[in-house]
């Protein structure tokens, strides 16, 4: 479980967090919408440990990220841009030196390695060089290096930016699965359909706050509009909404 509370960051002069407070329970996956600039990727890099909130706190699993940040990333598994992986090296190699990365000994991230490898179907390329890999491959060996240590609580940024249809639904699908995993997923977009399709909690931010947040039909019913693009338009363009 992440928990933020009334965090608040500003990056020269630019409030980027203000305030902000919600939850992302186990066993679901919590959206980030919001337009750009809306502080989506600063707080997601605030619950990872990677900037220092001005105030408020971040939680991970009941552990707070500022006081305790190397407990806190035991239980956080951070989701890479594809792009950037090793190509020199196999999934089963990149997979095994972050595992390692993460406090696991040689041993134990071996076999914790050989494990994710099957959780997620990976045994055909796991022994080939990323060099060469289609992007849905590339994700899959980002997402298991992510997993790998078991974190309790996933977190990803736009994962499906310059993605095409197929990596797409392949990425939809494992994030599908971590969830019924019993893993936390917290994922920031801007992409309506996605985070329909998606996600059990939706967190609508603009400017660093949160405007309003529930399932996509609580959002709906709250904005007395059909689709989530068309609540989103409603909630970010009302005073009642910035109030929310």
């Amino acid at each position: 479980m992440i928990k933020v509370t009334n965090l608040t960051k500003k990056i020269g002069d630019v409030n980027a967090l203000n305030g902000l407070s919600f939850d992302a329970q186990n066993g679901q996956i919590t959206g980030l919408l919001g337009p750009n600039g809306a502080g989506k990727t600063t707080c997601l890099r605030t619950v990872f440990g990677l900037l220092k909130a001005d105030s408020g706190e971040t939680e991970i699993d009941g552990i707070d990220v500022a006081k305790n940040p190397m407990e806190a990333k035991k239980n956080l598994g951070l989701f890479p841009d594809p792009c950037g992986l090793y190509e020199r090296l196999t999934p089963r190699e990149y997979i095994t030196f972050f595992a390692q990365l993460s406090g696991l000994s040689s041993v134990k991230a071996k076999a914790a390695t050989s494990e994710v490898i099957k959780k997620l179907n990976m045994d055909d390329i796991a022994d080939r060089r990323c060099q060469g890999f289609s992007q849905g491959q590339r994700m899959k060996t980002a997402l298991a290096q992510a997993v790998v240590h078991n974190p309790s609580n996933v977190i990803l940024d736009e994962p499906t930016r310059g993605l095409d249809v197929m990596s797409t639904r392949i990425l939809r699908d494992l994030l599908i699965q971590l969830k019924e995993q019993g893993h936390c997923v917290l994922f920031s977009s801007h992409v309506m359909q996605e985070v329909a399709a998606l996600c059990d909690h939706v967190v609508i931010m603009a400017n660093g706050q949160v405007i309003a947040q529930g399932s996509v039909d609580e959002l709906c019913e709250k904005a007395g509009k059909a689709t989530l693009e068309e609540a989103f338009i409603e909630l970010i363009g009302s005073d009642e909404g910035i109030a929310a």
